[in-house]
């Protein structure tokens, strides 16, 4: 099994968050990758680097302004002059209707969700090669592979078509489902992150072709608070294609397991010709987030389920952030996915 990575995802160095009101340390860090890989590498896994892609596989998912506000916002910001070395948002528009203003400041709170997502001098670069990373992958699907592993930094399942939110700026899983369902067919997307990955359910939400699913710790309680819900299943073509398991925060594996034999029935019904996991190694036990109680044991388990699937599985990697056993969660995921795929 090959796995893609680039080495520009270190230019991305995002510093503090709003943490219950507390200025914290960004968790989303570059040593993620170092951590991964190196847990990629000692499964098996060969290395590729990630090629270069047009950006017209982006905009199949996101809007031109938006691509345009990530690419030039650090700059435009810190022409102000007194601007801090991030873009960050201090106003939204609320829930009112509003226009997209001019200025960077406004633009900033109509694009970014939340102050998780600072945009630094090397912010789209890396985001850019996120989706190239997850697109090489992609394409070693359509080149013959069974399956494949993108180790994508930053995530990108809570970003919208026009917005980023919770770390992520660009939906790397979203745009290579796409990519693939425009060249293989139908596609299903199994969404294993502790959060729900909203932003993915938005790009698909109004159609059919995609069958989106995600298993979560309950956004009643947790973030992104506003979407998750069990009763979102879709809407005009998209109806009964978006399932959601929003489980207990804290929740424990045989809860967490459980949900995904339900999922795994719905990939099952959808028969797709891809299946894209967003791979969430934060439902771990000792993940700083501590969505929930998922031990290694549960992990390998999924990934033996997983590995059960017929079809081509790309694997795009979401959260999982620094802490002892990060390397670990990934490793026992990949023992049990790969032992299910055979030789």
């Amino acid at each position: 099994m090959k796995f893609v990575w680039s080495p520009k995802h270190a230019r991305h160095r995002p510093r503090t968050f709003l943490l219950r009101g507390r200025p914290a340390p960004s968790p989303e860090r570059p040593e993620r990758v170092d951590r991964l890989k190196a847990a990629a590498l000692a499964a098996g896994l060969a290395p590729v680097e990630a090629g270069r892609f047009p950006r017209t596989h982006i905009l199949a998912v996101h809007h031109p302004d938006y691509l345009a506000f990530l690419e030039t916002a650090h700059a435009r910001w810190r022409a102000l002059g007194k601007a801090g070395p991030e873009v960050v948002p201090n106003v939204h528009p609320q829930r009112r209707p509003g226009r997209r203003p001019r200025h960077v400041v406004g633009q900033a709170g109509w694009y970014l969700a939340d102050t998780a997502c600072p945009i630094g001098e090397g912010t789209f670069e890396a985001a850019i090669a996120a989706v190239e990373t997850a697109l090489t992958a992609a394409d070693l699907l359509l080149a013959g592979e069974r399956e494949a592993y993108a180790l994508c930094r930053p995530p990108g399942h809570h970003a919208f078509p026009g917005m980023a939110g919770g770390f992520c700026y660009l939906a790397n899983t979203a745009i290579a489902a796409e990519y693939l369902r425009r060249r293989k067919g139908r596609v299903a997307i199994l969404d294993i992150d502790v959060h729900h990955g909203n932003g993915t359910q938005e790009v698909f939400y109004r159609r059919g072709d995609v069958l989106t699913l995600s298993i979560h710790a309950d956004p009643d309680a947790y973030y992104p608070f506003f979407w998750g819900y069990a009763d979102e299943r879709g809407e005009g073509a998209g109806d009964g294609a978006n399932r959601n398991w929003p489980l207990p925060v804290g929740a424990s594996g045989d809860l967490w397991l459980a949900a995904l034999g339900e999922a795994l029935r719905e990939v099952e019904r959808f028969a797709p010709a891809a299946l894209v996991v967003a791979l969430g190694l934060d439902v771990h036990e000792e993940d700083p987030l501590r969505g929930m109680r998922i031990g290694l044991d549960g992990l390998r388990e999924a990934g033996r389920r997983i590995g059960t699937r017929p079809e081509p599985v790309l694997l795009v990697q979401e959260g999982g952030y620094p802490q002892p056993a990060l390397g670990a969660c990934l490793g026992a995921f990949l023992e049990g996915f790969l032992a299910a795929r055979g030789p």
